[in-house]
């Protein structure tokens, strides 16, 4: 069956879905942790109800059964009738990554395909592992279609068809199995307590005050009362005729002193207040007992009081159920409790629903936003530069203010792209439980600084990079757990993946208390690998050392597996991380541990730059790698290896011109008047001077895509307008390197 996603339910049902997807992601790893959680087990439970409402409404026939399955278990295990195990949370999980199969079949238009009939029985086993071999060969036919019915609706049709009849013969029981019950009924079990008392054709069965059975005689109706009890609403007059069937025309119930009343002016009662009228009337977890006949025939409110008030309570559940106007009214049970006079009467007007706090917007017309604020940037760079030209200060004035403004809405359109890193941290929890879980590992993994905002597009480019990174950390860092005890460690290992916010950047730090790195089993895997001579290798120290995991082929595992061995993971991991202008440091103590540090600013939609000339053309070097400026001097200059060096703070890193790789060969032999300077950059771990002609101080900038004769030149990331109206070519500063260095 095709779907239509042009349906804007089934678009809030994806969006609402897939939100709760990903906290049941978190919540179920949670679990592991801490099965008797009744508010965390409650939680999960809802998640999947909710996603089988949802599924439901929609047809979404096989979304539906494997969330109904999952709902059952979870139903078991809050009730304490089943034990949580790992088998149980592997079985979970899997049921999630269906889940998410099915929703991506959904988002391209696919009806979502069965889920494995194996984890399906997996999950029925857990219900009732003697189920299987009960179940009835026969195929049981549906009575409106047809068509063979299904294990599930058989096995509901016999539990409805037993309760009903258990209903029919003993209302009574039944009113007060419900109230002692769970605190949730559903549609179906309030229809059927509806037919209890009232019997299938509508009409209300009189009650034995003296045995609480259903009478054999039936009184005549009311006559306002409509016939039949089939529908999805109970009316006042068919409800008030229920109150005088429970506990007689004249039985009044013993005022109550409620709970304070919420401070809203909605008209409906919260779930807190009805249990707590509940205890009230009925002590706490107890049910209402059947009424003797010489107090209730006495008409006498103080005796008659406690009877009274307990009958009504399953019509008042179910009629919160279905039609939540009406929830209060059983509570009042017809009488008039001293304790919520003023909320009676207050119930007669609704109060007027609040207004909606957020709205959902596609990224796209965020995206078109962002760039008309990126157009007003470079207008106002524009006047900045022409403002000089003016003498009118007026004129100075107003492009001052409109200076401000453009800045202050630059600042909120940002924020409204700002996504908290939270959703990239959700996934890996379940990412370190699997991992470990299949290494035979124990590992605790702790999240802090979920709430530091980044940009969206940020936000989706480190996912993967976070990935390889926490992987590396479970894989490489932490040692097993017998290895631990015996070096005087707790078995569990601990990796820590936090986020804070420095100035316009943004820090990401994966820290384990593992075995540590060893450089010189770098040394020697770089020599072997034939990635470095051995004499270069013997030149470096400890940090350069620890850098050498970036280089592509180098692996310290000496097998390779699925989680690693192939000597690709941090080189991506390093190009990512460039290529989003950040940069990456590595602080590793052999026996204790190990700490990775990610770099990255905040956005790149608007680039803050250090604009910089060659000759007569400009160039923008992004500021988040710029270093260090001075100014050059040929004395400073030396050369190592063929390679000319600045000597710089002790240090001796490399430089390069860069009008010999930007400007052509009549350009760059050209003289210019001015004092050259050295630019320090951060290219990853690595630091490198750029010699340039001047430098011309900071700009902020958007960037805009190069035309497609100059798309994929190395060392071009793309270009923008400068403040007096020419076009800067933006630098790829890592490809620049790799393809003239």
């Amino acid at each position: 069956m095709a779907i239509d996603l042009e349906d804007e339910i089934l678009q809030d049902f994806l969006v609402e879905a897939g939100e709760i997807l990903e906290t049941l992601n978190e919540q179920l790893v949670d679990l592991e942790q801490a099965p008797d959680d009744a508010d965390l087990l409650n939680s999960i439970f809802r998640g999947f109800h909710t996603i089988k409402g949802g599924g439901s409404f929609l047809s979404l026939t096989n979304l539906v059964e494997v969330c109904h399955k999952s709902e059952d278990v979870f139903n078991l295990l809050r009730n304490n009738e089943l034990q949580l195990n790992a088998d149980m949370m592997d079985a979970f999980l899997r049921v999630l990554d269906e889940l998410n199969a099915m929703f991506e079949q959904i988002r391209s238009g696919e009806d979502p395909s069965p889920a494995d009939p194996a984890l399906i029985q997996q999950l029925i086993e857990m219900q009732d592992p003697d189920a299987v071999s009960a179940a009835p060969e026969a195929p049981a036919e549906t009575a409106q279609d047809g068509e063979p019915a299904t294990d599930e609706a058989v096995a509901d049709a016999v539990d409805e068809a037993a309760a009903e009849a258990a209903a029919a013969s003993d209302p009574a029981a039944a009113v007060e199995e419900f109230v002692s019950g769970s605190d949730e009924i559903t549609d179906e079990e309030f229809e059927s307590l509806l037919d209890a008392l009232h019997g299938p054709s509508g009409k209300p069965k009189p009650v034995d005050i003296d045995s609480g059975k259903a009478a054999d005689t039936e009184p005549p109706a009311t006559p306002d009362a409509p016939a039949g009890g089939d529908g999805d609403e109970i009316t006042d007059e068919e409800f008030e005729a229920l109150l005088d069937e429970l506990h007689g025309p004249g039985g009044k119930p013993k005022p109550v002193e409620a709970p304070p009343p919420a401070t809203g002016d909605s008209d409906e009662i919260t779930d807190e207040e009805f249990e707590a009228l509940l205890d009230e009337m009925h002590g706490k977890g107890k049910a209402p007992t059947p009424p003797k006949k010489d107090k209730a025939s006495s008409g006498t409110p103080a005796d008659a009081a406690p009877d009274a008030t307990k009958k009504p309570e399953p019509a008042a559940k179910g009629a919160a159920a279905a039609k939540p106007q009406a929830a209060a009214k059983p509570a009042a049970g017809g009488s008039k409790p001293a304790a919520k006079p003023a909320k009676s009467a207050a119930r007669k007007e609704p109060a007027a629903p609040k207004g909606e706090t957020t709205v959902r917007v596609d990224t796209a017309r965020l995206d078109d936003i962002m760039n008309l604020v990126g157009e007003l940037v470079l207008t106002r760079n524009r006047l900045n530069t022409l403002r000089q030209t003016f003498d009118d200060e007026r004129v100075h004035k107003a492009i001052s203010s409109l200076d401000v403004v453009t800045a202050d809405l630059q600042t909120a359109v940002m924020k409204t792209r700002m996504q908290p890193v939270k959703k990239v941290f959700g996934r890996f929890p379940r990412v370190v439980r699997d991992l470990a879980r299949s290494l035979g590992k124990e590992v605790q993994l702790e999240l802090e600084g979920e709430e530091t905002d980044l940009d969206k597009n940020l936000v989706e480019a480190l996912a993967d990079p976070l990935v390889h990174l926490v992987r590396n950390s479970v894989d490489h860092g932490i040692e097993m757990p017998d290895v631990r005890e015996q070096a005087g460690k707790p078995r569990q290992g601990r990796v820590v993946l936090s986020a804070q916010q420095e100035g316009d950047h943004i820090v990401l730090s994966i820290i384990d208390d593992g075995a540590g790195m060893d450089p010189e089993v770098l040394r020697q895997k770089v020599i072997e690998k034939g990635l470095m001579d051995p004499e270069t290798a013997s030149r470096l120290d400890d940090k350069a050392c620890f850098d050498l995991i970036f280089l592509p082929g180098l692996s310290t595992k000496d097998q390779i597996s699925d989680v690693s061995g192939r000597g690709v993971g941090m080189d991506v991991v390093k190009t990512k991380i460039s290529q989003l202008n950040g940069t990456i440091d590595i602080d590793s103590k052999l026996g204790e541990g190990t700490a990775l540090r990610i770099k990255v600013p905040l956005t790149l939609a608007i680039l803050p730059t250090l604009m910089v000339q060659l000759g007569r053309r400009k160039f923008a070097l992004p500021l988040s790698i710029v270093n260090e400026i001075f100014e050059f001097s040929s004395k400073k200059v030396s050369v190592v290896d063929g390679r000319e060096v600045v000597l710089n703070r002790g240090k001796a890193p490399p430089i390069f011109y860069l009008r010999k790789w930007l400007l052509n060969d009549h350009e760059a032999h050209e003289d210019y008047e001015g004092d050259p300077h050295v630019i320090m950059v951060q290219v990853g771990n690595e630091s490198v001077g750029f010699v340039v002609d001047q430098v011309i101080g900071q700009e902020e900038v958007v960037i805009k895509p190069l035309d497609r004769l100059l798309q994929g030149l190395p060392g071009m990331a793309g270009s923008t307008i400068t403040g007096d109206g020419n076009i800067a070519i933006i630098l790829d500063v890592p490809g620049l390197l790799k393809a003239y260095a």
